[in-house]
């Protein structure tokens, strides 16, 4: 039963191929496909094969709605390289489109295109770069344009292009534009074309705006829906996880851990919360930055060139910031927030799986969000798979694996290893095979196993059921610490030697500020911090802040007590001092912390906001 079936899906998969139509049966000329063809492409998308025809003609107004990463490029650009007339060197086509980034990017494709057809030149024309130099290339023999409305206007106000030879006319990414407010621009710019042959409009969703210029300004399109309005593309995995709002950015911190390859853009609702989240993990060691609108765009193309290199391997921005961003191999798109609008939603988990790889769109919610999820899935036609926020173990298990698949994947090849073999050998004689592996292993996922050791399960239902803190299980650790101060108390296993000095000192002693009742621990001092949960810690990471800080080793401290405003740490008696000088005085998100011995001295700034 299982080989009929795989056979009866081959069959499927090989006549989807025969049905498919290469791009010389859609009337594409001789040097087109020639460059097509090197490219690797060798038959057309559903929106190639179904516009370059009617496109091709020249005189037809056309309506493509398609998601991004269809190949809607190729759709108008072949066509408009076949049309143009390279004896006439005066502008000729029109392609606007929403970001300079999205501008750069059709520029790029269409001089691939046209390799191997000569006398077409194309120029991009975008703001944040010199005007006098665009005006300079427009003067040579222009025949194609790609411009940001913006700068198309300013260069049209100044006299400085002449549109009036244009003949056709194309709107890339016309939600986008709309969405962004170039409504009236884009009317402006259709009123600057009066000898226009046709206009091409492409775009992700159909909202009123778009219905409403394709009635002012186009004369029967040909409209052509490449699955169904609005619809999510079937090659992105819809997930999401539920977290209470509070936690919301460790369980992003989480998901990020989870998948050690990815390579994604993390959506935000606000600037603040692109800079805040950036900010956060750049501190924790991640490889990422934030695009937003107070960027210049230098700012802005040094962080778009760093991601397209991969030198980050996120990237964090809000939606305005990151409309025409379109980069090859995304691998994740993460909604930190869901956004107000389903249309928002679409473009966002469109920068994945695009031209026909593998995506994974994620969507950290809370409880009283699914009814969104349901609204989404309605109108977008797709599936939301609800997944467990990944625990500490799996985090740590799937870390492993990774580094373990680096290890083996690692080109030695290239270099004289051999020369170094002899001495590797001699160094470590005395050491075994796998003691060597752990070493190996332990030197790449030390940080990992430290962080996530003693990890919160963050899924909503584990505040639901105990009302557990999400740092290290409050009330199990609360439990688990009486047990360990009693099995000291009476003379049991004890993680401080008393011959450190201190003998029980505070081992009777309560706390004299009166915010906990629990006992100290022999040999151990208590200190104060006027840090807590209200500054975005909880246990597991305010544990790594102040380990990271103070340069000591995780086995010094003992019991953590975490507060809204303020925290009491227990320590080994001969590490307080350096803990206390690493902290006390240094700043915290603009906030002067203050540490000092919880039981001298009294607690100073525990009032502190």
């Amino acid at each position: 039963m299982k080989k009929t079936e795989e056979m009866n899906t081959t069959n499927e998969l090989i006549e989807a191929v025969k049905t498919k139509k290469t791009f010389a049966e859609l009337g594409v000329n001789e040097q087109l496909v020639k460059s097509v063809t090197e490219l690797g492409y060798t038959h057309a998308t559903e929106i190639q094969e179904r516009s370059i025809p009617v496109l091709i003609s020249g005189t037809k107004d056309f309506i493509g709605l398609a998601q991004t990463g269809t190949g809607k490029t190729a759709a108008f650009g072949l066509p408009l390289i076949q049309l143009i007339k390279t004896a006439d060197k005066h502008p000729q086509a029109l392609v606007v489109c929403p970001t300079r980034e999205l501008c750069m990017q059709i520029v790029n494709e269409i001089n691939l295109f046209k390799k191997h057809v000569s006398g077409v030149q194309v120029l991009a024309v975008y703001g944040g770069t010199s005007i006098g130099m665009q005006i300079r290339d427009l003067k040579r023999g222009i025949q194609i344009i790609v411009a940001t409305p913006g700068r198309l206007i300013d260069l049209i106000e100044r006299k400085a292009i002449n549109l009036e030879q244009i003949e056709y006319v194309v709107l890339d990414e016309a939600d986008e534009m709309l969405n962004m407010g170039f409504q009236e621009d884009i009317e402006f710019i259709l009123k600057n074309t009066p000898n226009r042959e046709s206009i091409w409009l492409f775009s992700a969703t159909m909202p009123t705006e778009i219905k409403k210029v394709s009635k002012r300004y186009m004369k029967e399109p040909v409209e052509v829906t490449i699955g169904k309005v609005n619809a999510t593309n079937k090659s992105i995995d819809h997930q999401y996880y539920v977290t209470s709002a509070q936690y919301r950015y460790e369980t992003l911190k989480r998901i990020i851990d989870f998948n050690p390859g990815i390579y994604g853009i993390i959506f935000t609702r606000t600037k603040a919360d692109a800079q805040d989240v950036s900010a956060r993990l750049t501190r924790e060691g991640y490889d990422i930055d934030a695009i937003h609108g107070d960027l210049t765009q230098q700012q802005r193309d040094r962080v778009m060139g760093q991601f397209r290199d991969k030198t980050l391997q996120l990237l964090i921005a809000t939606d305005v910031a990151a409309r025409g961003i379109d980069v090859k191999g995304i691998t994740h798109v993460i909604n930190y927030e869901l956004p107000d609008d389903v249309e928002v939603y679409t473009h966002r988990s469109g920068r994945t799986g695009r031209a026909g790889s593998q995506g994974i769109c994620i969507s950290i919610v809370h409880a009283r969000e699914s009814y969104r999820l349901r609204q989404i899935e309605n109108i977008n036609k797709s599936t939301f798979h609800k997944l467990d926020i990944p625990s500490g173990k799996d985090v740590c298990r799937k870390q492993f694996f990774h580094v373990m698949d680096k290890l083996m994947s690692t080109d030695v090849s290239h270099g004289d290893y051999e020369t170094y073999v002899p001495m590797l050998a001699e160094k470590f004689a005395d050491m075994s095979k796998e003691e060597i592996l752990k070493r190996v292993a332990a030197l790449e996922f030390n940080r990992f196993l430290a962080y996530y050791e003693n990890a919160a399960d963050l899924n909503i239902r584990a505040a639901e059921k105990g009302r557990r803190d999400v740092g290290g299980m409050q009330d199990r650790n609360r439990e688990r610490g009486r047990n360990e101060f009693s099995d000291r108390r009476s003379g049991g296993d004890r993680m401080y030697n008393d011959s450190r000095g201190g003998g029980d000192r505070g081992a009777d002693r309560g706390d004299r500020g009166g915010r906990s009742q629990s006992r100290g621990t022999a040999g151990a001092t208590r200190l104060f911090v006027n840090l807590g949960t209200k500054d975005g810690f909880y246990k597991a990471s305010f544990l790594q802040f102040i380990l990271d800080m103070s340069d000591l080793k995780k086995e010094v401290l003992g019991r953590i007590d975490m507060r809204d405003m303020n925290s009491w740490i227990e320590i080994e008696a001969s590490s307080a001092k350096k803990m206390i000088s690493a902290l006390d005085g240094k700043n915290y998100k603009g906030r002067r912390i203050r540490m000092n011995d919880a039981d001298s001295g009294g607690q100073r700034g525990s009032n502190e906001g």
